[in-house]
């Protein structure tokens, strides 16, 4: 989320969002990676994870840890974590590079198996997008207050994912992922970013695979 200040100018000319501050991890974080629509499945699947981890933490916290994680969660391969035994549960609850939250792991394991459901079914990519009707949502806020912190396609979006059986979706935590993935564009519109994302228009292309149609690839930065 972006604070309730102005976007801020850095040294390099650029004006930001002003939440990653001058933290270098933080700023490549925004300028190459928030913001911009997601639409590979493992990714997505990653994310979403690592957001229900973060809940009641910054992101900042989840983002120094990241590499540790994907050393732990088997590089975020659902099938892997899927497997996730008794074992190997405690052993990563005594692994002190992530967050050692019990229902957290066992949620990450009990989503995975989700995720293969819903992957198989139709596409995990395609589930989540669908919410969006497989466009960004482009907004122009210009402060803070004018970002909501939930909308009414996270709330719907984090029911289905409760009742198909993934953890630690709250609504709020669902925003910030659609935030974060590119399914909606929060960057302020004095960010430079703002008009970078918005540029990034998917090219659909309608291919049929096991009975249902995929969306092709995106423009990257």
């Amino acid at each position: 989320m972006c604070p309730d200040t102005p976007s801020s100018a850095h040294s390099d000319g650029l004006t930001r969002c002003p939440w990653p501050g001058t933290d270098p991890l933080y700023v490549a974080y925004h300028d190459e990676e928030w913001g911009v629509p997601e639409f590979d499945s493992r990714a997505l699947f990653e994310k979403l994870i690592l957001d229900g981890f973060q809940a009641g933490l910054s992101w900042i916290t989840i983002l120094r840890r990241r590499d540790a994680f994907r050393t732990a969660f088997a590089n975020f391969d659902p099938e892997k974590i899927a497997r996730f035994d008794a074992k190997k549960i405690a052993a990563l609850m005594g692994n002190p590079g992530i967050i050692r939250n019990r229902a957290k792991i066992e949620g990450a394991v009990t989503s995975a198996r989700v995720y293969l459901e819903i992957e198989v079914r139709e596409g995990f990519s395609n589930f989540l997008w669908k919410f969006f009707d497989g466009r960004p949502q482009q907004n122009g806020f210009h402060s803070r207050a004018q970002i909501p912190t939930q909308s009414a396609k996270s709330l719907a979006l984090s029911k289905e994912l409760k009742e198909r059986g993934f953890k630690f979706c709250g609504p709020t935590i669902v925003y910030a992922f659609c935030q974060a993935t590119g399914m909606v564009n929060d960057h302020l519109v004095s960010c430079w970013r703002h008009a970078a994302c918005a540029a990034l228009t998917p090219t659909v292309t309608a291919t049929k695979r096991a009975g249902r149609e995929r969306i092709g690839s995106w423009p990257r930065v």
